[in-house]
Formats: structure tokens, C-alpha cells, sequence
């Protein structure tokens, strides 16, 4: 299976941010799109940036609720790992594993077409696991 499997089955939204909106827009955006990280858009279609629950926690950590009023860039992951269409779910697995990342941009020719997260590709390997279980079970039982 492929991330391009996973963006017909869930759909390519792309929730977004420019670089220089404040921390707090970008926190309103996640709670209401109920989403763990958005991509960092340049004025293009380009990504220069993630911005995850855990960038927004970590800056609160350190500079209280003034960190609301910071810009996204200074709070941002900058110029984060991404895959393609074409990338199977096992590299997918084994890359946000290694690169310890739960969010992964989905670029063709340097645009974004969507963003895969680590509940996604769990999500798939689950349905995976249980057709092939359901076809072990249909094939004894035959």
C-alpha cells in the first residue's frame, strides 16, 4: 500500500498557516479541524515549515501564554521531512519512527497534496491486518 492509497481514503484537505501568522491563529486552527499539526506554507504552494501540538506545547513550556503571540516561524519545525505519493506505508512507518515525527507533508514537484499523520497510517495497517485475517479465515473455512 501506498500514500497515495491513504490520500484517496481520506481526502488531500491541506489545513495550512503562513509563516508569519501569530502562534494563537494557528492553535485555532487545530482545535477547530481537530488536527495535531499544520503545514507552514510559503506564498506558493511550497512547505517551509510544520507546526505541531508539541512545537505550541514546547513553547509554552518555555515562555508561558505570550508564547500565543508569537509568529509561526519562531515556533515552527523548519523545512520538515516529507514523502511522496509513491511512498509505501512500511517506509512511511519506518521513517517517522526513525525521524520520531507524527506528521508527514505529502509534496509532488515541491507542492503540497497532502499531509499523512501517524493515526492514518495506523489506521490503514489495522484494516490491513483485518482483510488478511478475514481471507485466512475464508480460506480454511473452505
Amino acid at each position: 500500500m501506498k500514500v497515495e492509497h491513504i490520500l484517496q481514503a481520506k481526502g488531500a484537505d491541506v489545513f495550512a498557516v503562513s509563516e508569519d501568522d501569530e502562534i494563537a491563529a494557528a492553535v485555532n486552527l487545530l482545535n477547530e479541524k481537530n488536527i495535531g499539526a499544520v503545514v507552514v506554507r510559503d506564498s506558493g504552494e511550497g512547505v517551509v515549515g510544520i507546526l505541531s501540538e508539541r512545537d505550541v506545547v514546547r513553547e509554552l513550556g518555555r515562555k508561558g501564554p505570550d508564547a500565543l503571540s508569537m509568529r509561526v516561524r519562531e515556533c515552527m519545525t523548519p523545512d520538515p521531512f516529507t514523502c511522496s505519493r509513491e511512498t509505501t506505508v512500511d517506509d512511511l512507518m519506518a521513517q517517522m519512527t526513525e525521524k520520531r515525527v507524527r506528521h508527514l507533508p505529502v509534496t509532488e514537484e515541491g507542492k503540497i497534496v497532502g499531509v499523512i499523520s501517524i493515526g492514518d497510517v495506523v489506521k490503514r495497517k489495522i484494516e490491513q491486518a483485518e482483510r488478511e485475517a478475514r481471507a485466512l479465515k475464508d480460506y480454511i473455512a473452505s
